[in-house]
């Protein structure tokens, strides 16, 4: 009888170890048709044949530079079925670069199709940056826009460290290597070069403006000395075309720019697999999910910060 109960035991211990190793395998299964979904949904926009469309493209929170963004709108330029783009912005702006790329990407696909940016709550820095880009720009009267400029921000904690009794040493191949660095004073050489550094990318920023709203240069500097403006502002100084939201752009399209009504209005989509919670427990990257990388933002930005 005690052998019989051994051999029922170990069966049951072999039923629960197969069973085990069945779902173990079910599991990675499902982990690895996800991440295969996930890539190949990063590499292709698609639509399906439905002819001759209008794309909505939503730009939103901190602009930085988006390789997978840019690459779908690398395939719209490609695409002769689509007619023309809407342009949803609701963003304070971002970095210098991501700003400036995704204004040429834009531009690109405008060369040949018509483009009207909508702003929603905030389209200001280089939010504003994105929507000049569009041929058309529409705005709510309670849209916040403008904060045309460039900033560069540092901290000096040299105070500090000297009350705590800390002396930071620092050894580089020239005074204004690494500047302005957290643990040393700015000199006047150091602020120098850093006011000659904005002042570039900010000439670059205001003849943007110029060309694209057909506005004399000293007219825009007046206008970017960083504050921010009103829809209804905007219409009057000419930064912005006309008061209204998706209704209106819609209408500026068919009526204006002579887009068929019957042509179909679909969102642009784009799957970002480091952002899939299955893709990133896959490869490991479970610190890029939890942490914003709106939140790093290096080099020069082109952002409203109200205080």
């Amino acid at each position: 009888m005690a052998l019989d109960a051994d051999i029922l035991l170990d069966r049951r211990r072999l039923k629960k170890s197969i069973f085990r190793w069945r779902v173990l395998a079910v599991v990675a299964i499902i982990i690895a048709i996800v991440v295969a979904f996930a890539r190949s949904g990063a590499d292709d926009v698609v639509w399906g044949n439905i002819g001759p469309r209008i794309v909505e493209v939503n730009i939103e929170g901190v602009i930085t530079e988006d390789p997978y963004l840019l690459d779908a709108l690398e395939q719209i330029e490609g695409d002769s079925d689509v007619a023309g783009l809407i342009v949803h912005i609701n963003s304070p702006g971002g970095t210098m670069v991501g700003g400036e790329a995704l204004f040429e990407s834009l531009r690109r696909i405008g060369e040949t199709r018509p483009i009207v940016a909508e702003m929603g709550t905030v389209a200001a820095s280089g939010g504003y940056m994105t929507a000049i880009a569009a041929d058309h720009i529409i705005a709510h009267r309670g849209t916040v826009t403008g904060s045309i400029g460039v900033i560069f921000q540092s901290m000096n904690f040299t105070g500090t460290l000297e009350k705590l009794g800390v002396e930071p040493l620092t050894v580089k191949s020239g005074p204004l290597k690494a500047v302005p660095n957290p643990f040393e004073p700015t000199d006047d050489a150091a602020r120098t070069a850093m006011e000659s550094l904005i002042s570039d990318m900010f000439g670059v920023f205001v003849d943007m403006v110029a060309e694209r709203r057909g506005m004399d240069t000293e007219t825009v500097r007046q206008l970017a000395d960083g504050r921010v403006y009103t829809g209804q502002q905007a219409v009057a100084n000419g930064l912005i075309d006309e008061i209204g939201g998706r209704r209106e752009a819609l209408r500026w399209l068919q009526d204006e720019m002579g887009v068929s009504p019957d042509a179909a209005v679909v969102p642009l989509e784009i799957d970002y697999p480091e952002d899939s919670i299955m893709t990133a427990l896959f490869e490991g990257n479970i610190g890029k999910m939890l942490s914003s990388e709106g939140l790093k933002l290096d080099g020069l930005l082109t952002v409203w910060q109200p205080e």
